[in-house]
């Protein structure tokens, strides 16, 4: 009996925090701009959303890797909405956790090969000229350690389906960001370049330049690729679960949105993307079905013919010039005796910056100048004129041998070895429209394999969509089904 003042009172001094609280939010959002305010008013409605239910963040994410809102700095690192984002999600699954008293990691596949890359960047901090740098390049693989591991215990085959969505609509969002850029001229005039007798634009997006744009949609497009392969009848067909009405609309919904995409890829000049979008074309027909691989053959011989017997003439000149012109400096060329001009600037940038990180990789041979420290350290091995870092070797593999030396290198390329095997493992485990998604990561990750020859693609919140398509995989391949995350014992694979 003299314990029930005590609770009552406790009770009474929590209704009235509470009530201040929301008395503060309310006057906060009273006084605020109308604009800002329903932006706060919103923000807050999805945290609560996103604190009861974490996969909510999860949809959401897809959106801001190509729309990341406006970003803050904070030492070497900025801050936007992704992060704050992924921070949220992280956060709402350890508190759901806490408050059920089960907070269960399980290890997804390829964890192993995970942890061995990241404990190669770890070492290699014992050689790191700027531990800001580092930390920066360090955390964001931790993150995507962490949405990975998290994702992949928290998705079902129902939420494969709204993220996979949620996916092509941001990337049709930013392909037609990108389309209205280049017919409009919308951008930087460095970007002009002529097509059928008028200037056009290089659609950049939010992205600042043309090569992370493309690449941001090589990693989006082959899902619709694949999707649209695997409902039009070139796969096996066999019972996905899914009402024919859904996946005959699903199938066009990916035809619009990757004909945008294509589109947009188009108009951003960019090589590295092209060369990556045809890998990934190639490998999906392959191993989609043998009538796939036969008609991309087939196809591929007929355009190679008509370009040998003199259809070459009649593509634009912009487009020859960027499918040729960098022929001439495939092999060991001497920089430095390279003429600089406006056709080869962008050549020549590159292939000194390549030097810059086999030279940083010759003095740093086992575990590389330290991670995240290439630009850090660019100014010992630049080559005149050359003095702009760029922030990396234009060379995912490059750069991880110049920062990560020889043990990096050898745990990131097992570790992505990994990832292609989940995803190819997920193709062979699934049928119908799982298998076009599961393709459709394959393709995904083939881009990223190509495109990383000629830059670096975990920028720009790039990592993030890569953590997600890792999970979407692994859950494919788990099979698993619509239930209560906390009733399944998942497989480690």
């Amino acid at each position: 009996m003299r314990t029930m003042p005590l609770v009552f009172h406790r009770k009474v001094h929590t209704s009235i925090v509470v009530s201040v609280l929301l008395l503060g939010i309310a006057y906060a959002l009273a006084t605020m701009p109308l604009e800002l305010a329903v932006m706060a008013l919103g923000g807050i409605g999805f945290t609560l959303v996103v604190l009861v239910r974490p996969v909510w963040a999860l949809y959401a994410l897809p959106f801001l890797v190509p729309f990341p809102l406006r970003e803050i700095s904070v030492g070497p690192a900025t801050i936007g909405g992704l992060e704050a984002l992924l921070a949220l999600f992280i956060a709402a699954w350890l508190a759901r956790g806490a408050v059920r008293h089960e907070i269960i990691v399980q290890l997804p596949p390829a964890t192993v090969p995970l942890a061995l890359w990241i404990g190669a960047m770890l070492l290699s901090l014992l050689n790191a000229f700027s531990l800001g740098a580092a930390a920066k390049e360090l955390v964001k693989w931790l993150e995507i350690a962490a949405l990975y591991t998290i994702a992949w215990r928290e998705l079902r085959r129902r939420d494969i389906l709204i993220i996979v969505l949620a996916l092509l609509t941001a990337g049709a969002l930013a392909a037609m960001q990108g389309i209205y850029q280049s017919v409009f001229r919308v951008g930087p005039p460095g970007f002009l370049f002529p097509l059928a007798g008028r200037l056009w634009l290089r659609a950049y997006g939010t992205f600042a330049q043309p090569n992370p744009y493309a690449g941001y949609l090589g990693l989006t497009l082959p899902l619709a690729y694949g999707i649209v392969l695997a409902t039009s009848g070139m796969a096996p067909q066999r019972d996905d679960g899914l009402p024919l009405v859904m996946r005959s609309a699903l199938m066009l919904y990916a035809l619009v949105t990757g004909g945008l995409m294509v589109l947009a890829l188009f108009f951003s000049l960019s090589r590295g993307a092209w060369i990556g979008a045809a890998a990934a074309v190639l490998v999906v027909s392959m191993v989609l079905s043998r009538r796939a691989f036969v008609g991309t053959v087939a196809a591929g011989t007929v355009g190679a013919l008509f370009l040998a017997l003199g259809g070459w003439a009649y593509v634009p000149l912009p487009i020859r010039e960027r499918l040729t012109d960098f022929l001439p400096y495939v092999g060991l060329v001497d920089v430095r005796a390279i003429e600089v001009n406006d056709r080869t600037f962008a050549i020549v940038e590159r292939l000194a910056h390549w030097y810059a990180a086999v030279g940083m990789f010759a003095d740093f041979p086992w575990l590389g100048g330290g991670v995240g420290n290439y630009a850090a350290r660019y100014p010992m091995y630049k080559l005149p004129p050359w003095d702009d870092p760029l922030g990396h070797a234009h060379n995912i593999y490059l750069n991880v041998a110049a920062e990560t030396g020889l043990i990096g290198l050898t745990t990131y390329l097992l570790f992505w070895a990994a990832a292609l095997w989940l995803a190819w493992r997920a193709v062979r485990h699934t049928s119908g429209v799982w298998r076009g998604v599961a393709i459709g990561v394959l393709g995904a990750f083939v881009h990223l394999s190509a495109h990383n020859v000629f830059d670096n693609l975990y920028v720009h919140g790039m990592y993030v969509q890569v953590a997600i398509l890792l999970a979407l995989v692994a859950v494919l391949v788990d099979n698993r089904q619509d239930a209560d995350p906390s009733s399944i014992n998942p497989t480690t694979g």
